[in-house]
């Protein structure tokens, strides 16, 4: 079955990646795409290549105009949000790689795609590492009721924590709560330096020069500890095997669905 994809944040770092890869995917085409700086151009010029018959708007709400069966979205924060309800109040199932939004926002979403008998495939991140990162995880919070995140991004990246480390620290939530020694109530100095509290994780976001994007997990035990670390290079290319796939699964699902795995035989 062939699907109608529309790309929002087509242009940007991971969002281009996907589309030169979709103009080679038989079973997608892009029907139309969503990058300020470049509305009004065709999405193939605007990548340096050939035209794709595909035009690139200003807005989510004027790409929408043109019929999609699914609708990905790869901008900012502070505009996800508003172009998910809009790409569902369309009727297009939504895969979503941006990062930011928290439990509410998706909860408010699930709702909406829910009523509309639509699919949403949130993904913090669609790299494979990322997905067994999860995986691993989650299965040693089984057993271990102490860990730690620590969120990695380059220093320019303003939301925190990443999406990446939201996805993980909401999974871990849903396994059990971690149980510090030391209440965190009860740290002496300054509250601050213990983190953020997020699903009941402990999160600490690093903003520098020289990441890209990382997430690392560590959990303690007496006299022993396990860390799963997981870290991107420069590159975008390992997210779009995992984009492709999502957008090929979302139409079978209804409501938000969060990580890939839900996809996944894993």
């Amino acid at each position: 079955m062939s699907l109608d994809v529309c790309l929002a944040g087509a242009t940007g770092w991971a969002g281009s990646e996907l589309a030169r890869a979709m103009a080679h995917t038989p079973d997608l085409t892009l029907v139309a795409a969503v990058g300020r700086r470049h509305a009004g151009q065709d999405l193939g010029v605007a990548l340096g290549g050939k035209p794709l018959a595909c035009p690139v708007f200003a807005s989510a709400g004027e790409a929408l105009a043109r019929h999609c069966d699914v609708f990905v979205e790869y901008t900012g924060v502070a505009t996800a949000k508003a172009n998910i309800l809009a790409a569902l109040e369309h009727g297009a199932h939504v895969v979503v790689g941006s990062s930011g939004l928290g439990d509410e926002d998706y909860a408010q979403i699930d709702a909406v795609a829910r009523a509309k008998d639509l699919g949403v495939l949130a993904c913090g991140n669609f790299a494979l590492t990322v997905v067994l990162l999860q995986k691993f995880a989650e299965m040693a919070a089984r057993y271990i009721p102490q860990w730690e995140i620590i969120d990695y991004a380059h220093d320019d990246k303003r939301d925190a924590p990443s999406g990446t480390a939201r996805e993980l620290a909401s999974r871990l939530g849903r396994v059990q709560t971690p149980q510090p020694t030391v209440p965190l109530e009860q740290t002496l100095g300054v509250r601050d330096a213990r983190g953020a509290t997020l699903a009941g994780s402990q999160v600490h976001s690093i903003r520098l020069p020289g990441f890209v994007i990382g997430a690392e997990v560590i959990f303690g035990m007496p006299d022993q500890k396990l860390t799963l670390r997981h870290d991107a290079g420069s590159s975008a290319r390992p997210y779009v095997d995992g984009a492709l796939l999502a957008v090929r699964k979302v139409p079978a699902l209804r409501g938000v669905h969060r990580g890939l795995d839900r996809v996944l035989d894993l």
